[in-house]
């Protein structure tokens, strides 16, 4: 569940490896080991970093190539790297021979004997079978449409988009000295325009249309062959058609492939002329068909020319929220896969499912005893994981679909499970009114992220032992779908019988067990949970170490398994289910202030873990000072003084322990069915207390450090930027309304207007997400489109609004029956229940849902979109693509502002994707290696930080391959690093800016911020063309997420206004610049030195332009804004000075020459006037002052090292 910006993200879950880190701290003192084990980590991770080395590949009928590979790469992963080589691509079934011996695939190559720098490794053809046949033709699909982004479009075989070398290749060459260039941006990304395209999105590269090699590839009518010719080897029958409009028919046999006698309608597999037997299918169609050969070579070099990046295949799929409208195509390898994915079955397997969880637990029980181990654990772990959220996604949507058959068809449709490839399906309904004490059907929903958070706590933690199931939620259509693992042999008895632990009835039964407390109580300190005692069904007392609705279950397989983790993290006491008599007494006053406690839809709420280590970070100095008292007491009250003392310090920070800090909670305080025993009233009471002390130090302290957003550590552009803000520091989402009020209150809370306007957005978006999941769920699968498009019209346009008319299919239909049946379409889509949905009413749900869960209020005057978008400055399209984005609606490129198309049409859905929620799974010895190097770069070790943040990239590299959000981290952090170092730091940011696109999306704001940083270096790198070109793109980006009213914009605008100074574009720098000034003085203040620095900026531009009265009005205010702030002895004030005063003589020497010049006398003592031109060393310097802010944040770069890196760079270029 994954800079300046508040979107550059720290290593996932780092709250569980920070607490480790702590006692790891607490053994610094013991010298030796911790040492030595740390030494060793690195020695292994330097072996790693140089065990490649080159082989020789030999194929069958061509030329020997090197090829560079790792020790660590697997034979089969040297398989996958062959299939995508330019000379092998064409090839599927082979295996390696070294020296004449097969190589295992499942071998490390640095394990196999003989393997050496310059061994030849022997390419050898294999016979095909059916899988191997059905994989080859999948794979020259593959080839065939490398270029067509129609897979990523569609969200198919984990493609996405990215168009970084839309704007970088074949420009890096462009020097500053080409100045014919042309610098105008389009209309659109200028300051003041209000058009907001979204065409340019998704640029169309000319080098990059698909060429097509063949008409038609599909399966032959004849399949399967008949038993006679299985006999003969025959595996399955493939029509083509060529573009010389040749018709083939083609054998796949064991032995390769050839064409055959058959027709459409008379069967001959004898072989035909050419009587030609090809291993390959590639090579067989280049042999009779000469476009195919021309056009599929060219196709490969524009394939193998594209960056690695964009062509692997990313570990989780991406969904675009716009795409084009295009052409559905004949395609034999997706009509195969849709079939085997409704059986529930693998392609990759050809009929077999998988049994998920014994590989998934058999991945985990992996040995993890040294660093190479570890790697092979986590790596195996990851790879299944990715494997079983794809799978588990293809199964809730065909579940949805309608695909599969439920185990209980007679049930309502609600309460239906489903079971599908050995993975169990279950919807987000309250089954048998098993959440009515929680909540009901909400709570149920809220419960499927309860559990699946709780899974990735214990994941985290990973107790050797201790066993989760796998789990991914995907919401589609309206519904929230559960995929699980199976435990084994849960189905083959009643589930109540399995349980050994917990309770599965809210508390009406529960139970215990040994092996269970044993497990849960090495998971009860990481995760702060307090053991306790509850009373049973026989009111006998007995052990928890878990919230009560965890249940253990021992699997047929041996291994203890845990379900329904809902309790893992401690409950919010500030939201409350039902309404309780709380002694107002017990409610702290800071949460009274706030109008706390308040009632929510469900009695899940919990606290995030973020908060609980904030929370405990703050307590741990009070125990200290408490306990600090100790010396002076142990001289006169001797030991059992002492030991008082400490008792005492602890007690009253509500510790778990007597003897040290060590807070922990009890998740059973608020739970429905729990009873305690009377022996316990004063702990409950001491636990409950803790727990409204957290509650309180969230509102008193975690909201109102939210004004950091003040000083731009955290600038969010969009509702999952805000959110991530929210989430580090422990608010949840939950608590928008009152984040909202206490901005109201902020004497600068027009400095946080943006921060104030994605807040009101998320709050709208979020309600009318939840209004749109029981809509959806009331649309007949015939109308989505129409529903759909009419919510969004409902929501976004104030007009009357109706379905739109009957689609194209029910056309001649309806005319045919005109005169039978006055009746329409219209008629039957107005009379379902979702078509009498209104503007106003929608409105309304959606301000009384904004109350009811967030406690926000929408002024009742406020009944239409156009009234929101003009009382708080909104924008429309930001408000389309947050809505699209969290529901999974896919769009065609729409002009928002069109008077002629105001309203949404049936045709501008085209798909509505699911949206997936899984397990994040990383490396903790590589994110122990990012804390060490943001540490060591904190203290000014960069060289030092560099070569761990190496490290840590080739271990996240190795586990999760080089598109994860990780190894994105390490890239950016690689490329700041070189950039400070004065060293290269395009390669690094290039790949960093491909992965974001590929993982995040290409309008994420990360993504925006990458093609910043990489703009930065492209020009200190002498590509001042692309770097402008990147800017331009950050800019389009930028408005389109947030509007041009938005911190980042004065960023944006400031890097861009110098860049066009270097490349003397005065007109339009000015243009930005100017624009610049006034978001500076909104954001940052009328007095703030980044206000300063931007006259100064704007100063220079115009005393290029020989407008010295303008400059010095300009550097006048700078220089009055650096003196008040920072003094006349200031390095800044005195620069600001001295520039003034060469203002103010190249304006006297100009007023002369113009005085000279109209006095008509002649005098040879007036020198001419001198016009400055930039200078590239001094904008790249300037450049560097005005991004410093980027460099700051979680990812630990100081602020001030940038400030040193413009010299190094400047130097750089001047040698």
């Amino acid at each position: 569940m994954k800079g300046k910006h508040s979107h550059t993200h720290a290593p996932t879950h780092s709250w569980w490896f920070r607490s480790s880190d702590r006692e790891a701290s607490c053994c610094r003192g013991k010298p030796g080991k911790l040492n030595d084990d740390k030494r060793q980590q690195l020695k292994d991770i330097v072996e790693l970093q140089e065990t490649s080395f080159t082989v020789r590949i030999q194929p069958p009928g061509a030329e020997s190539f090197e090829l560079q590979v790792s020790g660590q790469m697997l034979v089969a992963e040297l398989h996958q790297v062959l299939m995508d080589h330019e000379v092998t691509c064409h090839r599927t079934c082979f295996s390696l021979q070294l020296g004449g011996i097969a190589l295992d695939g499942l071998a490390e190559l640095h394990s196999i004997q003989g393997i050496q720098d310059g061994a030849l490794v022997k390419v050898v053809e294999d016979s095909y079978s059916v899988r191997d046949a059905r994989l080859h033709l999948r794979h020259v699909r593959d080839l065939l449409r490398s270029l067509d982004p129609a897979d990523a479009y569609n969200a198919v075989n984990c493609s996405s988009l990215s168009y970084l070398t839309f704007y970088t290749r074949d420009k890096g060459n462009r020097k500053a000295s080409e100045r014919s260039v042309d610098c105008s941006p389009p209309d659109y990304i200028l300051p003041g325009c209000r058009d907001r395209l979204l065409t340019p999105l998704q640029p169309v590269r000319d080098d990059r249309k698909p060429l097509q090699c063949l008409r038609v590839l599909t399966m032959s009518s004849w399949n399967p062959p008949p038993g006679n010719r299985k006999m003969h080897g025959d595996l399955m029958y493939l029509n083509v058609l060529t573009m010389e409009d040749r018709e083939l028919n083609i054998t796949s046999s064991t032995r390769g492939f050839y064409l055959n006698q058959s027709t459409a309608f008379n069967f001959n597999p004898k072989p035909a002329a050419p009587k030609i037997l090809c291993h390959s299918l590639v090579e067989l169609l280049n042999q009779v068909s000469p476009a195919f050969r021309k056009n599929f070579t060219a196709l490969q070099k524009k394939r193998v020319q594209q960056h690695p990046y964009e062509r692997i295949a990313a570990p989780f799929q991406v969904f675009a929220w716009v795409a084009p409208h295009g052409d559905h195509s004949l395609d034999c390898v997706r009509a195969e896969e849709t079939h085997t994915s409704r059986m529930g079955q693998d392609e990759q397997t050809a009929g077999q499912s998988r049994d998920w969880n014994e590989e998934l637990q058999g991945c985990r029980e992996l040995p993890r005893s040294c660093l190479q181990e570890r790697l092979h654990r986590q790596r195996s772990i990851f790879k299944t994981n990715s494997d079983f959220v794809a799978a588990a996604t293809r199964g809730a949507v065909a579940v949805i679909d309608g695909n599969v058959m439920p185990l209980n068809p007679g049930e309502s449709p609600h309460m239906q499970m489903f079971v599908w490839n050995n993975l169990f399906f279950s919807l987000g309904f309250d089954i048998s009114e098993h959440y009515r004490p929680l909540g009901g059907n909400t709570a149920a929903h809220a419960a499927a992220i309860c559990d699946l958070r709780g899974a990735q706590a214990y994941a985290s933690v990973d107790i050797e032992g201790l066993h989760t199931l796998g789990t991914a939620v995907v919401d589609y259509r309206g519904i929230r779908v559960i995929a699980q693992t199976i435990v084994p042999g849960i189905l083959e008895k009643n589930h109540e019988q399995s349980i050994v632990y917990g309770s599965n009835d809210n508390g009406k039964t529960v139970f215990s067990h040994p092996r269970f407390l044993e497990l849960l109580d090495k998971t009860s300190k990481p995760l702060r949970v307090q053991r306790h005692q509850v009373l049973d069904h026989n009111n006998a007392p007995l052990d928890l170490c878990s919230g009560m609705e965890t249940i253990g279950i021992l699997g047929n397989d041996g291994r203890a398994y845990i379900l329904d983790l809902l309790r893992t993290f401690p409950p919010d006491l500030n939201f409350q289910f039902s309404e309780k008599e709380e002694m107002r007494e017990d409610v702290p006053k800071e949460c009274q202030s706030f109008g706390f406690p308040r009632l929510h839809h469900h009695s899940l709420a919990s606290l995030r873990p973020e908060l609980i280590e904030a929370f405990e970070h703050i307590k741990e100095p009070v125990c200290e000072l408490t306990a600090g008292d100790r010396d002076a007491v142990g001289a006169d009250m001797g030991e059992t003084g002492l030991l008082s003392v400490i008792l005492k310090a602890c007690k009253a920070v509500g510790s778990a322990s007597d003897c040290c800090f060590d807070i922990r909670f009890n998740r059973n305080i608020c739970s429905p069915g729990v009873r305690f025993s009377s022996e316990c009233v004063e702990e409950v009471q001491r636990q409950r207390r803790l727990l409204w002390d957290a509650a309180a130090f969230l509102l008193s302290n975690q909201i109102p450090a939210l004004r950091d957003c003040l000083d731009h550590t955290a600038v969010p552009m969009d509702g999952a930027t805000l959110t991530s803000v929210l989430h580090q520091r422990g608010v949840n989402v939950r608590y928008l309304g009152t984040l909202l009020r206490e901005l109201d209150k902020l004497e600068e809370r027009e400095r946080l207007s943006h921060i104030q306007r994605i807040s009101i957005s998320e709050v709208i978006i979020r309600s009318a997400k939840h209004i749109f999941r029981t809509y959806l769920q009331n649309v007949e699968p015939a109308a989505f489109s129409a529903a759909v498009s009419h919510f969004l019209n409902c929501l976004l346009s104030s007009s009357s609004n109706f379905p739109d008319s009957c689609s194209d299919e029910l056309l001649s239909r309806r005319r045919s029956r005109r005169r039978r049946s006055h009746g329409s379409r219209v008629t039957s889509l107005t009379d379902s229940v979702w078509a009498r949905l209104t503007s106003t009413e929608l409105w309304g749900k959606i301000r009384a849902e904004a109350q009811d869960y967030y406690h926000h209020t929408i002024d009742r005057c406020v009944e239409s979109i156009d009234a929101v978008i003009e009382k708080h400055n909104l924008q429309r399209l930001s408000l389309l693509r947050e809505m699209a984005i969290k529901t999974g609606i896919q769009l065609r490129e729409y002009v928002f502002e069109s008077r002629h198309r105001p309203v949404f049409g049936e045709e501008d859905v085209i798909n509505m994707f699911p949206v997936v929620k899984h397990l994040e799974l990383t490396s903790p010895d590589a994110t122990r290696l990012v804390q060490q190097a943001q540490l060591a770069v904190q203290q000014g070790l960069l060289k030092d930080g560099y070569e761990l943040i190496s490290q840590a990239l080739t271990l996240f590299s190795s586990i999760c391959g080089v598109l994860y959000e990780d190894v994105c981290m390490c890239l950016r952090l690689l490329g700041r690093l070189s950039y400070i170092l004065g060293e290269n730091a395009l390669s690094h940011q290039e790949k960093a800016v491909m992965s974001t696109e590929r993982i995040q999306g290409i309008d994420h704001p990360q993504t925006i911020q990458d093609y910043t940083y990489l703009a930065l270096y492209c020009f200190a790198g002498g590509q001042h063309s692309t770097s402008l070109q990147l800017l331009y793109r950050a800019r389009y980006l930028t408005l389109l997420v947030s509007g041009d009213d938005h911190p980042q914009v004065a960023l944006l605008d400031s890097m861009l206004g110098l860049v066009l100074h270097g490349l003397m574009e005065y007109e339009l720098s000015l243009k930005f610049l100017q624009n610049a000034l006034i978001l500076t003085s909104k954001y940052h203040g009328a007095t703030s030195l980044k206000h300063a620095h931007s006259h100064h900026l704007l100063a220079t531009v115009y005393e290029s332009k020989g407008e010295f009265r303008s400059a010095l009005q300009h550097e006048k205010e700078a220089y009055s804004i650096y003196k008040s702030q920072v003094g006349e002895n200031h390095d800044n004030t005195k620069e600001s000075s001295e520039y003034l005063k060469s203002l103010t003589q190249q304006a006297v020497i100009l007023q002369k020459a113009i005085n000279h010049i109209y006095s008509n006398t002649p005098s040879a003592c007036t020198p001419p006037p001198k016009f400055s031109t930039p200078s590239l060393p001094t904008i790249l310097q300037q450049l560097n002052l005005t991004s410093v802010d980027s460099f700051c944040g979680k990812e630990g770069i100081c602020p001030t090292l940038c400030i040193v890196s413009s010299f190094l760079v400047q130097k750089k270029l001047q040698t």
